[in-house]
């Protein structure tokens, strides 16, 4: 009320030296006219005010994420002290809201979901009889949530629900990730929890709306079997050697994995790879705790030289058997150069399962334990079930956007969007010690062409030419083919 009484006597004061005064003017126009005045000031004034709060209450934009606080959520609601939480709070039926969100909202709920449309030459989609050759999937519903706790205490989780349209048991859901950071400095920082495994960046950084091609890289399906993740703690951290270069390192000690079935089968082989040999397949273990009393430790560490250039390597190891030692180790290196609208990312893994291929003690198959176990999981009834694996993908991207489109709509193809040409090679082997024909090759060439209206969401379609792939209804190696179409977007 002050601000406009202020205006006011202002424009009145300036309406002598203006050309509109006029003496034919009533006091009725003078008013109206006094009245637009003001309103127009006010609304210039709030728009002035409401940029500056803005700019105040933002952090300075960063040049990569995952640096500084998260938004504040529910900040009017907050006030300078909270009430103490106390196991002496009465209430009855209140006491389910007797926590400290109610009153001070930190969290941030989003995710990310995506569903795609697979038409293959060969009835390789799991369904009845032989399979299936085309269908549509919803594939992965998740949900997010993030909080800050305070300025150094951080909360992060990821919920995956995997094919949620299936039935109880058919589909998959789990914990991804979730954990708690304590940030120390921007070297050392200490976080625990269920962590991603830090083997790869792929791995890392396997989200649908990220990714230019709709399927995962098969060293990244197979060889490391993304998404992996262990419960844990650690340390994580960036150092800057040069003006323009910079290190990154995370380092874990985990659960570890979890390489035999309840009779002492090996769950590593030539049809999955490592996946079951993953803790959240371990049904050995029903309560999540070690199989062994072992831990498995993991870490990697990434140098960018300049911006656009990084490479990484990194390394798991631990053992995966109950009754002995049999130790699993990954070891991979990624790397990432960008240039203009150019990018060649690509990543290589190498696994050894070490007595993967011999009896363990206390197996119930009948073998004696460091016998041979020829047969036994694998394609060839003369080979034995894999000890090593290894892998590569190699993939090309160029961003574009045609000027006729933009032109053509702005709002659509306007600036925030992007057209994406890929192409990827993909090659795995995933039982080295077989020199015969089954050894468990798969190799698969990808061309794709998305389109992002922004970066958050996206739409692709790929063909895949697959010269050398698996069935697994009918447990064969085949030829096949693959057109993919689907759309992935954050929410």
């Amino acid at each position: 009320m002050k601000i406009r009484s202020i205006l006011g006597a202002l424009v009145i004061t300036a309406l002598p030296f203006t050309s509109v005064w006029a003496e034919n003017m009533t006091p009725e126009d003078i008013q109206k006219l006094v009245d637009e005045a003001v309103t127009k000031r006010l609304q210039e004034h709030e728009r002035r005010e409401g940029v500056t709060e803005r700019r105040e209450g933002t952090a300075a934009p960063q040049s990569e994420p995952g640096i500084g606080s998260l938004p504040e959520v529910g900040r009017e609601r907050r006030t300078e002290s909270q009430p103490a939480l106390s196991f002496g709070s009465s209430g009855s039926g209140r006491l389910v809201y007797a926590k400290p969100f109610v009153s001070s909202p930190k969290a941030i709920v989003g995710g990310y979901a995506d569903i795609q449309y697979r038409a293959h030459r060969n009835g390789v989609l799991e369904g009845y009889g032989n399979g299936v050759t085309n269908g549509f999937d919803q594939q992965r519903f998740v949900p997010f949530i993030y909080a800050d706790i305070t300025e150094h205490v951080k909360f992060a989780s990821e919920l995956e629900i995997e094919h949620g349209i299936r039935g109880a048991g058919e589909n998959e859901i789990s914990l991804e990730f979730a954990h708690i950071d304590y940030l120390v400095n921007e070297p050392v920082n200490i976080r625990a929890g269920i962590v991603l495994i830090p083997i790869g960046k792929f791995n890392l950084l396997h989200d649908s709306p990220l990714n230019d091609l709709t399927d995962r890289p098969l060293v990244s399906q197979f060889v490391i079997p993304s998404t992996m993740s262990e419960t844990g703690a650690g340390f994580y951290g960036t150092f800057y050697p040069g003006r323009t270069s910079k290190l990154d390192y995370e380092l874990y000690v985990t659960t570890g994995p979890c390489g035999h079935g309840p009779d002492g089968a090996p769950r590593i082989n030539e049809e999955s790879g490592t996946k079951n040999s993953r803790q959240r397949k371990c049904a050995d273990s029903a309560d999540g705790l070690d199989i062994n009393n072992g831990k498995a430790i993991s870490g990697r560490v990434a140098f960018s030289p300049m911006l656009g250039v990084e490479v990484a390597g990194s390394s798991y190891y631990g053992n995966q058997s109950p009754s002995s030692y049999n130790p699993l180790s990954i070891t991979a290196i990624d790397w990432t150069l960008q240039k203009g609208p150019f990018e060649i990312i690509g990543e290589a893994a190498w696994a050894y399962s070490r007595g993967n291929s011999r009896a363990i003690p206390g197996n119930t198959l009948g073998n004696t334990p460091g016998s041979l176990l020829t047969g036994i999981n694998t394609f060839n009834p003369l080979a034995a079930p894999p000890q090593r694996m290894h892998g590569f993908y190699l993939q090309g991207n160029y961003h574009f956007m045609p000027a006729f489109l933009a032109k053509l709509s702005p709002k659509r193809f306007g600036e925030g969007s992007t057209f994406t040409a890929v192409i990827r090679y993909d090659l795995v082997n995933l039982n080295r010690d077989n020199r015969g024909e089954n050894q468990g090759e798969l190799e698969q060439i990808s061309f794709g062409l998305n389109y992002r209206p922004v970066e958050d969401a996206v739409f692709k379609i790929s063909y895949q030419y697959l010269p050398k792939s698996f069935n697994p209804n009918s447990g064969q190696r085949i030829h096949d083919g693959a057109l993919v179409i689907s759309a992935a977007t954050y929410f």
